[in-house]
């Protein structure tokens, strides 16, 4: 193969890999669509099968897809069972508690990435983001209190989201499907603010759990729920290692 035959096929390569990845990433593919064919693709993009299945296999080792025998190739569905602790729908666990769930959106703002988004976006944390503050509620009583940021070039959709009818973390697990998570979990007393967000007294010892998820290199969304102190339990089960 000549050297220009060479470059040709690779950013070919890159072509077809960037066009699959960016459909999946934004949307466009949603989880557990049907990628078409190595015979379709290879056909729409003028190239061999074994540059089409070479991307499809980068795909898979990046968790992207599913590459089924005989069935297919499919955009994987979210799985929380790959995190140290499952990403839970806070609705699910106040519902489980027999009490009724709400809602309620407090501050929503897009705005442009600066410096000091760099540890959730990377490089120079530029890029634009959604941000948002609600509270879930247990009744009457709020359950916990959420702040959150969107990676609006993951997630172009999330912009013309309301979330009137669903949270923004399930609206993103039904969505979005991630690869990496990443789970803080700390102690800390309510600031003035968010003891008055939690309606609860100022310095209320509260669980704090900040989370993180990718899908494959590009960021998701960082969150962090605060949960007053009695109103959160962390559970995990799990057996010794053979040795």
């Amino acid at each position: 193969m000549s050297i220009h035959n060479h470059m040709s096929s690779a950013s070919l390569h890159q072509r077809i890999l960037g066009d699959i990845e960016g459909r999946i990433l934004s949307g466009a593919l949603p989880p557990g669509a049907r990628i078409p064919t190595e015979q379709e693709l290879a056909a729409a993009y003028d190239c061999s099968r074994m540059t089409v299945s070479k991307v499809l296999t980068m795909l898979a080792n990046a968790g992207l897809v599913e590459r089924r025998r005989k069935a297919g190739t499919f955009v994987r569905q979210p799985s929380s069972q790959a995190a140290i602790l499952e990403i839970h729908d806070i609705k699910a666990e106040v519902l489980a508690l027999g009490q009724a769930y709400r809602f309620e959106m407090m501050r929503r703002a897009t705005r442009s990435g600066g410096g000091g988004d760099r540890d959730f976006l990377g490089g120079r944390g530029s890029g634009r983001l959604l941000d948002i503050t609600g509270r879930h509620f247990a009744g009457r009583k709020v359950f916990c209190l959420e702040e959150r940021q969107i990676n609006l070039k993951a997630v172009p959709q999330a912009e013309m989201e309301d979330f009137v009818d669903v949270s923004p973390g399930r609206w993103l697990l039904d969505t979005v499907p991630w690869t990496e998570a990443e789970h803080r979990i700390h102690a800390a007393g309510a600031t003035r603010a968010e003891a008055r967000a939690l309606a609860a007294d100022i310095g209320t010892p509260c669980l704090v759990v900040e989370r993180r998820t990718w899908r494959g290199k590009t960021p998701i969304t960082l969150v962090r729920l605060l949960y007053p102190g009695d109103a959160h339990r962390l559970v995990a089960h799990f057996k010794p290692l053979r040795t």
